[in-house]
């Protein structure tokens, strides 16, 4: 297993993972991007919707999590890196679709993360990636935690804050 000096910032959709991440990049951090919001915007600028992007659901969440495996590679173990979603975020995205969660969990258990930082949700603001309703972002959040807590890991609860707070909260908390 690889243990490594990153950290994840996880939860449901519309959290604050990505305004989190923009900040901690401006201050000056190494940060990953999420790799779904990404590939999705890219997608979309080719003309495609949100139902044809995702109308292969098992090559869709397949993509994501090897481009994650590809990204994380490529990462130093010792640099202090924050990223916008780790590899076990999948193992949730796979059961929230009815998906087998076997491949993200055999490859989640490659990578040991520093710590897990989970975000308490915001009310959900629908937007051109997302397409998930709040039913469906409540159950994907217990997902997630399920899917970090599965791996052996303790999860931190990072309290609706502003994001200069919740950005020293997380600094606050690092090992």
């Amino acid at each position: 297993m690889r243990t490594t000096n990153w950290y994840v910032i996880t939860g449901a959709p519309c959290s604050g993972k990505s305004a989190v991440i923009g900040g901690l990049e401006q201050l000056g951090y190494r940060v990953v991007h999420e790799v779904a919001r990404a590939f999705i915007d890219e997608e979309l600028q080719k003309g495609k919707d949100i139902a044809q992007i995702k109308a292969d659901i098992l090559s869709f969440e397949r993509h994501i999590i090897d481009t994650k495996l590809a990204i994380e590679k490529s990462l130093p173990d010792d640099a202090l890196v924050f990223l916008d979603r780790g590899v076990p975020d999948s193992i949730a995205y796979y059961i929230l679709e009815g998906l087998s969660p076997d491949y993200p969990t055999e490859k989640s258990k490659l990578t040991q993360y520093k710590k897990i930082f989970s975000f308490n949700r915001l009310k959900l603001e629908k937007d051109r990636v997302r397409s998930e309703d709040d039913k469906i972002a409540a159950r994907l959040d217990r997902l997630l935690t399920e899917s970090y807590q599965m791996l052996g890991y303790s999860v931190v609860h990072v309290p609706l804050l502003s994001v200069e707070e919740r950005i020293d909260y997380i600094l606050n908390h690092l090992c």
